[in-house]
């Protein structure tokens, strides 16, 4: 025996060294990974912001360059309109209007519209041919910018073209182009404002096309004074949602640069339009690159776990052989907690095997003091229904004897017969052969004739009434619980009154439920004297059978169970109802048997259990 425990501690011994070696080396493997795993994000962090930088460089040259393009095609298209017709043709001339007209049409996609206006700020001519609106063009900008410097031809700033009426009542987005020209008139010398509105939507598709390409990087136009030009989240801005220091940014020379907006370190990229003084730029928020890294760290993460799930599983070939003999104990004790009676595992070390005798024994003298006490709890609550039921009032059978003597010695014998046949039925009920559990239809039997004897003792002081439903006839209930309800309603409710008492016995079903109700106009209660009804058991009784409420009520909670019961309702001069809440169980010889013993409440109890270990 020595040497086996013997060679039960070396092997201890050993299975504890290969465990902490194997911890050990868990333990720096990892630390190397994760800060292998940091050094090459850190790493990554800094390329992605390098090339997304890189990126958003490469697309601001490339837009300067195409909006540049589309510039100087409009510079070239207002020279044409300038030097070969302004300054070639007489105003009044029919070659005039036809190069005007065809310089038009050849240029619509790009031009929405063209005209000459003369010194005072008369329209000479203008195409396409249009309504012109009553407006002063001497105070618009355009008109004012070209008379300022006449060398030069000037951009405006985007804005709606309001000189002419189409019919077709829309608005058209521009930018002018405009200049002071000297204009043929015949004899007379004569000059100008030429006036070219270049559609805006040339310089909105060409940054809308890069801007929905773009994941995350935006791109916006501004003029040199940082007036919105374009941008992707005009509409945002509009409404006060998002704001773009356009204004600081404009004062930028072309380049790169890291600035701090709202919080957050964003890059930004300034390319000037030639021309115009315009700048294009390209804004790289912090969320950008957040998002690339987002995506990197998932693959190290990925990198990590696998890594990590191979060294996981040759550390469980190595330990198995230690934890199994654990896990078998474990297994074997979960069975027997599921409620199977499996034999507890015994095995492995000294110590897992002292353990599985230990726990073995330990269910053994459970299951021994568990029988013992369900034996000793089934005797209880059968002597707790047995004296509960024998608390029947022998008053009422000693008043009901007497009244039948006296009927019998008045020559009231049909009265007499009635009383009789009633007794039977009840008493019938009453032994019922020793059962404590009957049917409603039973149960309501002898409520009737209980009632039938004490409305022939009182006189027919009152009326009864049955309104119950005949599906809850086959139904169990536990013997003699609305007899007391009625006695209570008839001496405490009815008696007193002046009018004619009135009891209604009703039931019905509900969510599974059975609810049987006895219903007085009499006298009422107070809420006080409600909630003492089923809490007080001392309550002194100044009538009835002293069986009360309270008998009812803990008999019903013995057998069904303490979520069921009776409830009191009560008004001062307006009645009482008192109802029964019982669940719907069939009436069968099993059942009747089940509940009886307790077993079938017992075995509900562990129906609603099993979900919850699951």
């Amino acid at each position: 025996m020595k040497n086996r425990l013997r060679k039960f501690s070396k092997e201890n011994i050993t299975f504890n060294i290969q465990s902490i070696i194997m911890s050990v080396l868990m333990a720096i493997t990892v630390v190397t990974i994760v800060v292998m795993g940091f050094l090459l994000y850190h790493r990554f962090k800094l390329a992605i912001d390098r090339m997304a930088v890189a990126n958003t460089e490469s697309n601001v040259e490339s837009m300067v360059d195409r909006v540049n393009a589309d510039l100087l095609d409009m510079r070239q298209i207002f020279n044409a309109a300038n030097y070969n017709i302004v300054q070639e043709f007489d105003i009044s001339s029919r070659e005039f209007t036809e190069q005007f007209s065809l310089l038009y049409e050849t240029n619509s996609d790009k031009v929405q519209s063209v005209a000459l206006y003369g010194s005072d700020g008369k329209l000479i001519s203008s195409e396409p041919v249009s309504v012109e609106k009553k407006i002063d063009v001497t105070r618009q900008d355009w008109y004012r910018n070209a008379e300022d410097a006449i060398e030069n031809i000037h951009f405006s700033v985007p804005h709606i073209q309001n000189l002419f009426a189409d019919g077709s009542y829309r608005f058209h987005r521009v930018v002018s182009l405009s200049r002071y020209v000297d204009v043929n008139d015949g004899d007379k010398p004569r000059s100008g404002v030429l006036l070219v509105d270049m559609k805006y939507s040339v310089i909105e598709d060409v940054l809308k096309q890069i801007n929905d390409s773009s994941e995350g990087i935006y791109y916006y136009l501004i003029s040199r004074d940082g007036e919105i030009i374009y941008h992707p989240r005009r509409a945002e801005m509009d409404r006060g949602l998002f704001n773009e220091k356009s204004v600081g940014t404009a004062k930028y020379e072309d380049g790169t640069y890291s600035i701090n907006a709202d919080g957050h370190r964003e890059s930004i990229v300034v390319g000037s339009i030639a021309y115009t003084g315009w700048k294009l730029v390209g804004v790289v928020p912090e969320s950008v690159q957040t998002a690339s890294i987002n995506r990197f760290r998932y693959y190290v993460f990925t990198t990590i776990t696998i890594l990590l799930m191979m060294l996981l599983y040759g550390n469980r070939l190595v330990s198995r052989k230690i934890s199994k003999p654990i896990r078998q104990l474990e297994e074997s004790v979960k069975d027997h907690e599921a409620g199977g009676k499996p034999d507890i595992y015994i095995g492995g070390s000294t110590e897992i095997r002292h353990l599985g005798y230990s726990v073995q024994k330990s269910y053994e003298q459970i299951e021994t003091l568990m029988e013992e006490i369900i034996r000793q709890q089934n005797e209880r609550r059968k002597s707790e229904l047995d004296a509960l039921q024998s608390q029947i009032n022998p008053h009422f059978l000693y008043n009901t004897l007497e009244s039948i003597t006296w009927m019998i010695e008045a020559y009231k014998n049909e009265g007499a017969v009635v009383m009789i046949s009633e007794l039977a039925k009840l008493l019938r009920v009453s032994l019922s052969r020793g059962k404590t559990i009957i049917s409603i239809k039973d149960e309501l039997q002898h409520s009737r004739s209980y009632m039938n004897i004490q409305k022939i003792r009182y006189k027919n002081a009152f009326s009864v009434t049955f309104d119950v439903d005949d599906s809850l006839y086959a139904f169990c209930i536990v013997k003699l619980v609305l007899q007391p309800i009625l006695e209570n309603a008839i001496n405490y409710g009815i008696n007193g009154t002046d009018d004619c008492g009135e009891i209604k016995i009703s039931g019905k079903m509900e969510n599974g439920l059975i609810i049987l109700s006895v219903t007085d106009n009499g006298i009422g209660m107070c809420s006080e004297e409600v909630s003492r009804l089923l809490t007080d058991e001392k309550r002194v009784h100044k009538h009835g059978s002293g069986v009360g409420l309270v008998n009812v009520n803990n008999r019903i909670k013995i057998v069904f169970g303490k979520e069921y019961g009776i409830v009191v309702e009560s008004e001062p001069d307006e009645g009482t109802t008192v109802s029964i809440c019982i669940p719907a169980v069939l009436y069968t010889e099993e059942n009747r048997k089940a509940l009886e013993g307790g077993n079938l409440h017992e075995k509900e109890n562990e129906q609603k259990k099993e979900p919850q270990r699951e």
